[in-house]
């Protein structure tokens, strides 16, 4: 299994963040933005300036499904 890096601060990432439209009213949720092509990064939408998680695109949906499919 490979790990994902992390990335220290996530407002320093060119990337536009949004968060669900099911967020509740107090933010708190995790924000996605699109990296490249094959990747995408997830943060605590509290903490804007906090650490990221880059996830490559196929790694995300393989645990979309897992967890459609009661997997996980």
């Amino acid at each position: 299994m490979t790990t994902s890096p992390t990335i220290r601060d996530s407002s320093a990432l060119p990337v536009s963040w949004w968060k669900s439209s099911a967020s509740g009213a107090q933010s708190d949720c995790v924000e996605c933005g699109i990296i490249n092509a094959d990747h995408l990064t997830v943060r605590d939408s509290k903490v804007p300036s906090g650490p990221a998680l880059v996830i490559g695109r196929e790694a995300l949906a393989a645990m979309i499904g897992a967890v459609a499919a009661g997997l996980l």
